[in-house]
């Protein structure tokens, strides 16, 4: 009897053995079984090693287990910053730093793992843009690209864009974040600013002086104006004053004209007589004296 009690706990105990073996080995199918793909990713399905093309979106999915895995490629925008020289139109070498904005397209995520893995950005970006920034720097002189930055950096965009895009690359942004010349280039530049910064202060110091030589100029043009014009109105004044004391005189000897009669004249005449005629000598003697009032001569 305790051997049939003890065959019997045997039994349940290898009963329980076997339920949890079973529930594990439905767990790891189950797992297996489901994969997640996260927000902004794309699962790449691998079946017995071999990308078969199909494709999972973000979310949720249920693929054949143990002979099928996913590979999660990330379609989010990313940033690769890249250290790169070139030559300048003018021979100069430029050091420049670059930062590229760019994304996996979603569509060609199986393409791109299946050619390239997920190692894209050193075998296929980080080349294509060293190559598009050598060929488009040597368009330009080392000034133009200082000067032409933004121009600079579209045609770096759009040479780099022509190269990855076959890849299922694309880029969204780039910049040039820096620009380094030699250390002679450098000095150069240097010396250029240093020379128009003296030519315009040059410059400016002289239309200064222009400034201040026509303003004085202006200021004695005015006072000689006004000088002038004082002259003027003294001239006038002085004249207006003779004119009117002409005119006074004119008037007052006008007036003094029409009161001389013949009457006053004779009254006049009269009063200033001092009782004596006047004498004349004639002929050729000075012995004879003639009256005006016809009295006889009298002879001496």
């Amino acid at each position: 009897m305790e051997r049939s009690e003890k065959s019997k706990t045997e039994v349940k105990i290898g009963g329980i053995i076997v339920g949890i073996v079973l529930l594990i080995v439905i767990a790891i199918v189950g797992s297996s079984s489901i994969t997640v793909v996260p927000s902004g990713h794309t699962g790449v399905v691998v079946t017995l090693g071999k990308v078969t093309g199909d494709t999972f979106s973000d979310g949720t999915h249920f693929k054949p287990p143990f002979i099928t895995h996913v590979e999660i490629m990330d379609n989010q925008i990313q940033k690769s910053e890249v250290e790169t020289s070139a030559v300048s139109k003018d021979m100069q070498t430029v050091a420049s730093s670059l930062a590229v904005n760019y994304h996996l397209s979603a569509e060609q995520s199986a393409y791109v793992y299946k050619t390239l893995g997920t190692g894209y950005v050193d075998k296929i970006l980080s080349p294509a843009v060293h190559e598009a920034t050598k060929a488009v720097m040597a368009k330009y002189s080392a000034e133009q690209l200082i000067t032409q930055r933004s121009a600079v950096s579209i045609e770096i965009h759009d040479a780099l864009t022509a190269k990855v895009s076959e890849y299922g690359l694309i880029v969204d942004e780039l910049n040039i974040t820096n620009f380094d010349f030699s250390a002679e280039y450098n000095a150069a530049i240097e010396a250029k600013q240093v020379a128009e910064q003296n030519k315009i202060k040059a410059n400016t110091e002289k239309e200064q002086r222009v400034i201040e030589a026509e303003a004085a100029a202006s200021e004695r043009t005015i006072a000689a104006e006004a000088e002038a014009e004082a002259i003027r109105a003294r001239a006038n004044a002085e004249a207006e004053a003779i004119k009117v004391k002409a005119d006074a005189e004119a008037e007052a000897n006008r007036k003094i004209a029409q009161s001389l009669t013949d009457e006053v004249l004779r009254n006049k005449s009269i009063e200033k007589w001092n009782g004596q005629y006047p004498r004349m000598v004639a002929g050729g003697s000075t012995d004879m004296l003639i009256s005006i009032n016809g009295d006889e001569d009298t002879a001496e």
